[in-house]
C-alpha cells in the first residue's frame, strides 16, 4: 500500500519536471567573436615570406633557431624551475578547479547524515539519567540515519552559462600561462645572446689592450732613441689605460646578465657559472606569419578573446536572475528511540518535493547586475581589439627594426673595413716616421669604435629577432587551448 501511495505521489512530480525540462532554455546571447580590422599583409614585411607548416617557427622550441646547445639547456631549466612560471601554472590549476566545480552544479548533490539526541524535562530521584530509551523521569533518546539529495534544475541555463564562463576563464588562464612562459623565454634568450655579444666585446678589448701595450713599448723605445717626443709616450699610455678601463667595465655588466639568467632558471646567482666563449649564435631566418594567423599564434590575443567569451556568458547568468529557480529535494532514512531495531520498516521516513524561488522585489539590483555584465562585456571587447592592434604594432616595429638594422650593418661593415685599412696605412707611416703618434691614436680609436659598433649592431639584430619571434607567438598555437589535456 505504501509503495502504491509513493508511486502516485511521484507521478505528477515527474510530469512537471519533464515538462519544465523540455521547455528549458539558455538565456543570454550565444558567443560570437568580435569583428576586427585585419590587414592582408604587414606594412614592413617587404622581403619576408609567410610561414608554412614546414617552417621552423611552427615548432615549440623556437629558441633552437639560434643553434646553441647551452641556450637550449638553459631554456629547458627555465621551463621547469622558474618561479614566476610556477605561479602562473598554479593560477591555471585554480581556474581548472573552478571549471570542475561549476560542472558539478549541473548534477544532484547527495549527502548522508546520522545522529543521536538525548533530552528530557523535570527530574526524578528514582530515574537513572544514563538509562536508554524512555524512562520515567522524562528522559528520551532518538537515533536517526538518512540520506538527502537536492538538484537545481537548470531551466534557464544559468548553470550552463556559468560553466561556459568558467571554461572560458580557464582557457584564458591557460593562454596567460603560455604568454608568461613565452615572455620569460624571450627574456632569457635575449639576455643570453647579449652576454655572448659582450664576451666578444671583451675579447676585442683584450686584444686591443695587447695591441696598445705593444704600441706603448714601441713608442717608449722610439722616445729613448730620440725619435719621438715624450708626448707620444703619454698619448700611448693614455690610450692603453682608457681601453683597459673599458675592458674592466664589461665585467660587472656580464656578471649582472649571468645573475639575471640564474634567477630566470630558478637558482641563486652563486650557483650558475656561464663560461666565456669565442663565438656568437647565428642570426636566424625568421619565417613570417600572416596578420590573420597572428590571432591564433599569440597567447595574449587568445587570452583576451577568451575573456570576451567569459564576459558574454556572464550576461546570460545575469539575465537568468530574473526567472525562478526550481530545486528538487528528497530525503529519507530511519528514526527511532532505540538503536537496536532502528533499521526496520516502521521506523522509516521520507520526503520529496520541489521548491520554487523567485525574487519579487529587489529595487533594481538585478537590473544593475545585468547592466554591469553588459558593460564588462563591452570592456573586454575593447581590450581584445586593443590587444590585437598592439600585436600588429609589435610585429611591424620589429620588422622595420630588423630591416633597418640589416641595412645599417652593411654600411657599418664597410666603415669598419675602411677604418681597418686606414689603421694599417697609418701604422706603416708611423713606423716610417712620417706621422706622429696622435694620428695613429686617432685612427686606432676610430677602428676600435667601429669594431664595437659592429658588435653592438649584431646584438641589436639578435635582440630584434627574438622580439619578432615573440611578437609572432613563438611556437605557440591556439589549438593547444582546445586539445591540451585538462582544458575541456
Amino acid at each position: 500500500m505504501n509503495s502504491l501511495r509513493l508511486k502516485y505521489t511521484l507521478r505528477p512530480l515527474a510530469i512537471v519536471v519533464m515538462a519544465i525540462s523540455l521547455g528549458a532554455c539558455t538565456l543570454g546571447p550565444d558567443y560570437q567573436r568580435p569583428e576586427l580590422p585585419i590587414a592582408t599583409e604587414f606594412k614592413q614585411a617587404e622581403g619576408w615570406k609567410a610561414a608554412t607548416p614546414a617552417d621552423a617557427l611552427q615548432r615549440g622550441d623556437w629558441w633552437a633557431l639560434y643553434g646553441d646547445t647551452e641556450l637550449n639547456a638553459l631554456v629547458a631549466r627555465l621551463n621547469v624551475s622558474n618561479q614566476n612560471l610556477a605561479a602562473a601554472e598554479a593560477q591555471y590549476r585554480q581556474a581548472r578547479a573552478l571549471v570542475r566545480g561549476a560542472r558539478s552544479q549541473l548534477f544532484p548533490a547527495v549527502g548522508a547524515s546520522g545522529g543521536v539526541s538525548r533530552g528530557g524535562q523535570g527530574s526524578s530521584a528514582s530515574g537513572s539519567y544514563f538509562q536508554g530509551g524512555s524512562t520515567g523521569s522524562g528522559v528520551s533518546e532518538s537515533y536517526e540515519v538518512g540520506l538527502d539529495a537536492s538538484w537545481e534544475l537548470d531551466i534557464w541555463g544559468r548553470l550552463r552559462r556559468n560553466l561556459e564562463a568558467n571554461r572560458a576563464n580557464m582557457q584564458a588562464s591557460a593562454a596567460d600561462l603560455a604568454a608568461v612562459r613565452l615572455s620569460l623565454q624571450s627574456e632569457l634568450v635575449q639576455t643570453y645572446l647579449q652576454l655572448r655579444v659582450m664576451d666578444e666585446q671583451q675579447r676585442l678589448l683584450d686584444q686591443t689592450v695587447e695591441a696598445f701595450a705593444r704600441s706603448l713599448r714601441l713608442t717608449e723605445n722610439q722616445y729613448q732613441a730620440g725619435i719621438v717626443p715624450k708626448s707620444d709616450v703619454s698619448q700611448a699610455l693614455t690610450q692603453l689605460k682608457s681601453t683597459q678601463a673599458q675592458a674592466i667595465d664589461l665585467r660587472w655588466q656580464r656578471a649582472q646578465m649571468e645573475h639575471a639568467i640564474a634567477v630566470l632558471i630558478g637558482v641563486p646567482p652563486s650557483e650558475l657559472d656561464i663560461a666565456k666563449r669565442g663565438d656568437i649564435p647565428r642570426l636566424p631566418e625568421v619565417p613570417l606569419a600572416l596578420p590573420s594567423q597572428l590571432l591564433e599564434r599569440r597567447p595574449d590575443v587568445a587570452s583576451a578573446e577568451r575573456q570576451v567569451m567569459a564576459a558574454n556568458a556572464q550576461i546570460g547568468v545575469a539575465e537568468a536572475a530574473w526567472y525562478p529557480d526550481l530545486t528538487l529535494s528528497a530525503s529519507g532514512g530511519y528514526r527511532n528511540s532505540s538503536f537496536s531495531d532502528l533499521i526496520s520498516l516502521p521506523n522509516r521516513f521520507w520526503s520529496l518535493g520541489p521548491q520554487l524561488a523567485v525574487t519579487l522585489l529587489d529595487f533594481g539590483s538585478r537590473r544593475a547586475e545585468l547592466e554591469a555584465a553588459e558593460a564588462s562585456y563591452d570592456q573586454t571587447v575593447a581590450t581584445y581589439r586593443q590587444t590585437v592592434l598592439d600585436s600588429f604594432r609589435e610585429v611591424e616595429d620589429n620588422l622595420v627594426q630588423l630591416r633597418v638594422l640589416a641595412e645599417e650593418a652593411v654600411v657599418q661593415r664597410e666603415a669598419l673595413e675602411a677604418a681597418q685599412e686606414s689603421l694599417r696605412l697609418i701604422e706603416n707611416q708611423y713606423r716610417a716616421g712620417t706621422v706622429d703618434f696622435l694620428s695613429v691614436a686617432t685612427v686606432q680609436t676610430t677602428a676600435l669604435n667601429n669594431e664595437r659598433t659592429n658588435l653592438a649592431l649584431l646584438g641589436d639584430r639578435l635582440t630584434a629577432s627574438v622580439q619578432l619571434i615573440a611578437a609572432l607567438g613563438g611556437g605557440w598555437d591556439i589549438e593547444r587551448l582546445e586539445y591540451e589535456p585538462g582544458l575541456q
